[in-house]
């Protein structure tokens, strides 16, 4: 059993508060998933922050009381090796990777998750991985096919670009890319005939009308825009001449965006009942959920590469309706727990490398460049018209593929089997960790993070050395603790005592760095530091060796 140190900062898992985005929302059920998954196993959080290790711990309580729980210090190297696992809830490892350098490449492996990879950022941190000190041992969880094949492809030309500015073929060691998809609790999703008549009643639904869910941040740029579901609605309206309500379950960026979506829906499906539901109401959120008779999410947008909506539609036993678009494409089954709608949209050319370029350039806002990406997109009109009109005219085939839905989710997307599969993952990792054979010796340390002291090596006069004389200074010892307390000094973090005997071994006469190391029992890289630092106060001076060179 791999209990992991989690990398956690409430920013990735808190569902509380405006502007909950499904990474979030992901982050939660994660969390969740290792407290029930952790086999009486403290659950770990990695963090330099107190106070996120604390609202951690908070978290972790409210899902399990009786949980215990741990805090990893990112500089506490022993702690991290007794782990053997760093989980990260994003795709960059870059970062984790050099400071693992530190601890010894082997010391740990590292996993981390693919969520949007269409940002700059997040592409940055993918094709960082080229550069980035990565073992063999980490992985990179890609939450759908589709995932993997962007992750692939930007390794790809990345790799490329490197041969051509080194001037060199290159072959770095490459993460696992492992295809695991985002999980559900989906009892969370189960709904009795009693909770849909209560939900039913207090979203004002009548008995004859056919609910129609869309659940997301409603913004035409981020999630799926909206105009394809009104217009496909609207004309199942007028073929069928069925009632139908649409339930839009979400958060509005603004008001202005409201009103934008208010507006547009009432010309484009005018048949159609608009019920929108504050989704982060969550008592009114699960109102929806247990009101809906069919799912519809027709995701047009490249910056999200799974989608957990749909499984959720499908825990909740609802048909679904979907674009066959990212990570949906692995989820519903044409068919079979709903159905797929064809989409279009343009190939590689000119077209996109002008967005890009714009993009790059601040000519337009990440917002922006999403909207004149999915506004391209589109699905078959005529399939969606046809495929909504079955299941608004037939329960049985309702029924039926909710059913089907239903028990794909349990057997291939509940928490607990997901989580099974990060399990085994992590055991490969440590596996190949364990079994490393030496390929020569790896750096200690990133050469992007390097001993400032060696960096700047030609700034000082002289160096300070274990052989570097040292005298009692200009300003007398007394008082040296009222120094410390002023705030010149409150970042020096030395203890006292240590500071006292130094100081006292000093009174007996010059001498020198390496006695004084000696003499105290302290590391000599320690001791130059603390003589440094009390030559600075004035509490002695130093002087070089007969022989010692200037420092540049």
């Amino acid at each position: 059993m791999t209990t992991p140190a989690i990398l956690f900062e409430p920013d990735g898992y808190v569902v509380t508060g405006p502007g909950i985005l499904g990474r979030q929302s992901a982050g939660a059920g994660f969390l969740r998933a290792a407290v029930q998954g952790r086999a009486g196993q403290p659950v770990w959080a990695y963090t330099a922050r107190r106070r996120s290790a604390e609202i951690f711990g908070d978290l972790v309580r409210q899902i399990d009381p009786a949980a215990q729980i741990g805090w990893v210090q990112p500089q506490r190297f022993d702690q991290m090796r007794e782990r053997g696992l760093l989980y990260t809830p994003g795709p960059g490892l870059d970062d984790a990777a050099r400071l693992r350098l530190r601890a010894g490449i082997d010391a740990y492996a590292i996993c981390g998750l693919t969520h949007t990879i269409a940002s700059s950022r997040a592409m940055a941190e993918i094709t960082g991985l080229l550069t980035a000190p990565i073992a063999p041992w980490d992985a990179l969880i890609c939450t759908s096919r589709v995932a993997r094949d962007t992750v692939v492809g930007l390794l790809a030309e990345q790799a490329d670009y490197l041969a051509w500015r080194l001037k060199a073929p290159i072959a770095p060691a490459l993460p696992l890319l492992p295809v695991i998809p985002l999980g559900v609790h989906t009892e969370d999703f189960a709904f009795t005939p009693s909770d849909r008549i209560v939900a039913r009643h207090a979203l004002a639904l009548a008995e004859d009308e056919i609910a129609v869910l869309f659940c997301g941040r409603l913004a035409p740029a981020s999630k799926a825009h909206p105009y394809g579901m009104w217009r496909g609605l609207q004309a199942v309206a007028e073929r069928t001449g069925r009632r139908i309500a649409f339930v839009q379950a979400g958060q509005f960026s603004n008001p202005e965006t409201e009103a934008m979506y208010r507006q547009s829906a009432a010309w484009i499906c005018p048949d159609v009942r608009q019920v929108f539901v504050d989704g982060q109401d969550s008592a009114v959120y699960r109102l929806a959920w247990s009101a809906a008779d069919i799912f519809l999410s027709l995701a047009d947008s490249v910056q999200e590469t799974f989608g957990l909506t749909p499984v959720e539609a499908m825990a909740a036993g609802l048909p679904a309706v979907v674009s066959d678009w990212d990570g949906y494409k692995d989820t519903v089954r044409d068919g079979l727990d709903g159905f797929r709608i064809p989409t279009w949209s343009p190939g590689p050319g000119e077209a996109g490398a002008e967005m890009a370029r714009d993009y790059e350039t601040d000519a337009t806002t990440y917002d922006f460049y999403m909207s004149r990406l999915s506004t391209t997109v589109s699905v078959d009109f005529q399939i969606l018209t046809d495929r909504l009109s079955e299941l608004v005219c037939r329960p049985d085939l309702r029924r039926r593929m909710g059913e089907s839905g239903q028990r794909r989710a349990r057997e291939v997307f509940d928490w607990r089997g997901v989580y099974g599969q990060y399990q085994a993952l992590w055991a490969q990792q440590t596996a190949l960790r364990q079994a490393r054979v030496p390929d020569g010796p790896a750096p200690t340390a990133s050469p992007s993070r390097p001993d400032p002291f060696a960096s700047f090596a030609t700034y000082p006069t002289h160096h300070i050395t274990p052989a570097t004389r040292v005298a009692p200074g200009p300003d007398p010892g007394v008082g040296w603790h009222d120094r410390l307390a002023s705030g010149l000094f409150g970042l020096w973090r030395t203890p006292e005592a240590l500071l006292a005997a130094t100081l006292a071994h000093l009174d007996q006469g010059e001498t020198d760095v390496g006695d004084l190391a000696r003499a105290t029992r302290c590391e000599p890289s320690m001791m130059i530091v603390i003589v440094g630092r009390l030559a600075k106060m004035g509490l002695l001076r130093l002087a070089p060796p007969a022989t010692s060179p200037p420092a540049g």
